[in-house]
């Protein structure tokens, strides 16, 4: 074996045996610790929903430990057992156009990955999800969302493959350049038209109908300086008891999306501070500065990939008997993940940095600091949230503060 790929291989195993051994260290704190009632959560919850909260972390970790070993095996396996080779000497022997040859390499692939992570979703919706009393959604809805999930990829990574790789041939030393603008453009395209016609694909959206509660929320929009063109309740029941609100759009389509599930188990005055949070993202510019992070990642990463692909390295080190620009394309973005791992307590800390802007904004602009601890309390005590992460797993991934330490910390800023 080369030495290349030896690095390559011990790197990933490194990685991969990382983050099981965090997330081993994540169940053992809370077995020890879970079973404490937070001072701030005294009154929401009691000994047995602390229990069922500690039972349903523990049993989506281990889930998630079965999932995430199957599908690095198959990883493996395509990889380095000859399997990848294998794919692309079929593919190849097809004679296709090269943009339709990647077409058919890509979206298979695209497939494949849906097709074997279906029974895991069906497990974790069916099973898990239904065992702790959060899943609504019917078999028959689940095979919709399927499909209608198959033929979104197909539509948005056709238009992607096939329009990246007219520019890959067409301009063979600045691809790296045409591609990387238009993934951009793309990108911000699909979030301007997502409202219109992505989201009510999947689920009905309807104009709120407590009119004293719209009236608040858009009494705050003017007073946080946010044109909101619509506030609408989504049917998020039909599919999960899960709460959330989130605002979705960019420019003047921005609107404010409550989950019927939200507004069922929430006080107004806790709905308005959810909803300041998430105005504080905008006002913040929190949505830009991750969107300039990720593309200057993505410049940069495009033009080392440029420089790679243009030599059959990647074939040579991976037995590719045929190399090719899709092959030598899977094989780079396997190294770019384990190249970009380690990056992952950084992204989680900026994450973490701007839920605290957001959530002293929101402090600042309803002046009711409460609202906003007792939703953050009543979020974790309806979704179930673990209270008692290990400290340096949530440093690792937690793309959020504890809540703990958030509900806290809000409430020492509100007294200072």
């Amino acid at each position: 074996m080369k030495t290349e790929l030896f690095i390559i291989i011990f790197g990933y195993i490194c990685t991969v045996l990382f983050g099981y051994s965090l997330k081993i260290m994540n169940i053992k704190y809370l077995k020890k610790y879970g079973k404490d009632i937070p001072p701030e959560f005294a009154g929401y919850i009691d000994q047995g929903l602390l229990t069922k909260t500690c039972d349903y972390t523990i049993e989506n970790s281990r889930f998630s430990f079965l999932e995430s070993i199957i599908n690095n095996c198959i990883l493996l396996a395509f990889l380095f057992a000859g399997l990848l080779n294998a794919y692309n000497l079929w593919i190849m022997s097809l004679d296709l156009h090269f943009i339709f040859s990647g077409l058919a390499f890509f979206l298979i692939l695209v497939y494949a990955e849906n097709v074997l992570s279906a029974p895991f979703s069906i497990y974790s919706t069916f099973k898990i999800e239904n065992k702790y009393g959060f899943n609504t959604m019917t078999p028959k809805l689940w095979i919709a969302d399927f499909f209608k999930s198959i033929l979104l990829s197909t539509i948005l990574s056709g238009i992607l493959i096939a329009v990246g790789l007219w520019l890959v041939s067409e301009s063979p030393g600045h691809w790296w350049l045409w591609v990387w603008m238009f993934f951009l453009i793309f990108s911000l395209f699909i979030m301007y038209i997502s409202p219109y016609v992505i989201e009510p694909l999947f689920n009905k959206f309807s104009p709120v109908e407590d009119q004293v509660l719209e009236d608040k929320i858009k009494e705050l929009s003017m007073k946080a300086g946010i044109k909101v063109s619509r506030i609408f309740r989504m049917d998020a029941s039909k599919r999960s008891s899960h709460t959330n609100a989130y605002f979705t759009g960019i420019g003047k389509v921005k609107r404010i999306i409550l989950y019927d599930t939200l507004l069922e188990k929430m006080n107004s005055d806790e709905i308005i501070a959810v909803l300041a949070h998430e105005m504080g993202h905008w006002k913040k510019k929190h949505v830009l500065k991750l969107i300039v992070m990720s593309e200057a990642l993505a410049f940069a990463g495009l033009f080392i990939a440029h420089k790679i692909l243009q030599t059959n390295y990647l074939s040579e080190l991976f037995s590719i008997e045929q190399s090719s620009f899709f092959a030598k394309a899977v094989v780079l973005g396997f190294i770019g993940s384990i190249a970009l791992f380690p990056l992952t307590p950084l992204f989680a800390y900026i994450s973490r940095r701007h839920e605290r802007q957001a959530d002293r904004f929101a402090c600042e602009l309803t002046r009711s600091p409460e609202g906003l601890a007792t939703s953050l309390i009543k979020l974790s005590k309806d979704n179930l949230s673990n209270l008692h992460p290990h400290p340096f797993y949530a440093a690792f991934y937690y793309s959020h503060p504890p809540v703990l330490q958030r509900v806290r910390w809000i409430r020492s800023i509100c007294n200072k």
